[in-house]
């Protein structure tokens, strides 16, 4: 009979709570290394837009739908009272769109690897609970996604629908039995895809703007009248 080498059996134990400290970190270290980099990128003047929206598209409820068209945007802006003239810089569409991107890539990065030790954090486990309870409605209200798989979590990240997202599609890959590499790419292809086709809508739209501001004042009206008849037809269903 071969001996158990008490040694090797320390070592693998090391190995394996080093690659779990490996794999709890280099998110975070990630995150701060591509905040640091867009900063440089885009400059002093507009650093502190795409950082606060970078913010609060982390924080429910705008989503990248709202947040993307906000920072392609830019101008002058005049205070009514005072009459003075603000300039509020435009962030190229591309570095918005793969700003809000990253988030998500990110955040899904984080929990394909640390899912369940998520799960026992005492504040990170209770939100945690909460967006699975979520995730499983989303999987029980966007039934399409689960024969698809790997392109019903592509096309789930890349469509604004309500509660999409980086943090809930992981959590749906993982429900609907998805490989978490696989859950991964498919996040990541959605949110990159999804954020540039707004980034280039919103770009479209400010040109349009600027050509005919009629017209594009009839076409926003005509948006937020559906907009609020589609809130409202939905309240009334649920009653």
């Amino acid at each position: 009979m071969g001996t158990v080498d008490i040694g090797d059996i320390d070592l693998r134990v090391e190995s394996k709570q080093l690659i779990r400290l490996a794999k709890f970190f280099v998110p975070f270290i990630i995150a701060v290394t591509g905040i640091i980099l867009l900063q440089y990128i885009v400059g002093e003047e507009s650093s502190a837009k795409l950082l606060l929206l970078m913010m609060v598209y982390f924080f429910p409820p705008l989503g990248k739908e709202s947040i993307i068209p906000i920072g392609v945007s830019g101008g002058e802006i005049t205070n009514p009272i005072t009459g003075y003239v603000s300039v509020v810089p435009s962030i190229n569409p591309i570095i918005m769109a793969l700003s809000i991107a990253f988030i998500d890539i990110v955040v899904a990065l984080f929990l394909v690897w640390n899912y369940d030790l998520a799960k026992k954090i005492p504040i990170i486990g209770n939100f945690m609970i909460k967006v699975e309870e979520k995730g499983k409605n989303v999987e029980e209200k966007y039934g399409w996604i689960k024969p698809l798989r790997f392109i019903g979590i592509v096309l789930f990240v890349m469509v604004p629908f309500q509660g999409s997202g980086g943090m809930v599609g992981s959590i749906v890959g993982r429900l609907i039995g998805m490989k978490p590499l696989n859950t991964f790419i498919a996040i990541s292809l959605g949110a990159v895809i999804g954020c540039i086709l707004i980034a280039m809508f919103s770009q479209a739209f400010l040109i349009f703007a600027k050509i005919n501001t009629t017209l594009t004042l009839i076409l926003i009206g005509i948006i937020a009248i559906l907009i609020i008849l589609y809130v409202a037809i939905k309240r009334i269903r649920k009653r």
